[in-house]
Parts: structure tokens; sequence; C-alpha cells
């Protein structure tokens, strides 16, 4: 099966793939993939959110994570919160699909989760693919924030 055409769709590895929102269809379509677990880094209160996506996860018999991060203040907190739910599916073994509206949350969680274990190079580039982050999402990723600099997908809300 081919992968979703989902937006900014990324496959990081055999049981690990990453995307912008999907939708009930393509959930669907990532579960025909073997995927057990999705991760949701956005809000459900967002205008391209599902209505009730848990439910929608749950009904094609995979697992449901639901860690909203708030795009304008990313925290410490979430971030334990995704290597802890990350490290509970890679040591259970499960094929793992992390989301958020448009992958930019995800990229940027990924590229702090993955850099020690794929290399600095390497998750700079997958993050790269997505967006590159500006202002408390580069500093959230340990990046000094440029002043005046914005990140690739300026004014859009994610």
């Amino acid at each position: 099966m081919a992968d979703p055409a989902i937006l900014n769709w990324r496959r990081l590895g055999p049981a690990l793939t990453s995307s912008g929102q999907p939708s009930e269809a393509q959930l669907a379509e990532i579960a025909a993939l073997g995927v057990s677990e999705i991760i949701n880094l956005g809000p459900h209160a967002h205008v391209q959110a599902l209505p009730d996506e848990a439910a929608s996860v749950t009904a094609l018999g995979m697992r449901y994570t639901y860690i909203p991060v708030d795009f304008a203040a990313p925290t410490e907190s979430d971030y334990a919160a995704f290597a802890a739910a990350m490290g509970e599916a890679q040591a259970a073994g499960r094929a793992v699909h992390v989301h958020c509206i448009v992958n930019a949350r995800v990229s940027a969680f990924f590229y702090r989760y993955r850099r020690n274990a794929i290399g600095e190079a390497a998750a700079r580039a997958e993050l790269e693919s997505v967006w590159q982050p500006a202002g408390v999402w580069a500093t959230f990723i340990g990046d000094a924030p440029v002043e005046g600099a914005d990140h690739r997908y300026r004014g859009r809300d994610y």
C-alpha cells in the first residue's frame, strides 16, 4: 500500500511516520499501513482538527495519545510527555504515527527526540524538510532565535 497523501507526510523509519492533520479516511489508510498508535500534538479546538479524533482512532483499533501543544508556547512538559509516549510505544514495538496540524510541531519535537539517535545533520534535514523554526520554536529546539527572523509558514495558524 502506498503512503497516504497527507500534508507534509514523512516516513521516518519502518515503524515511524508523521504528517499534518489526517482526515477520517486517511486515518484508515494509516491503520492499513500497520500503525497501531497515533500521537496528536495539535489542539482539538483547531478548525482543521477532526470532531472526535480519539473515537475515530480507537474505532480503527489504534491507541490514541493526545498532547495538545500551544503553538505560541511549546513547553518542556509537552516534550517530556511526547518523549514518554514515544519511549513507551517503541519499547512495546508499536508502529507510531505522530501528527499535528501541518507537521511543524511534530517535526520540531522529532528533531529534539531523534538528533542523538540519528545525528544532528540527519535530524536537522528532517526538520527543515517541513519548516525552519524561529522565535519560541528556535528556542525550543535549542537554537538561538535570530532577531527579525520568522519561520517558513509565517502568518499561518498551526
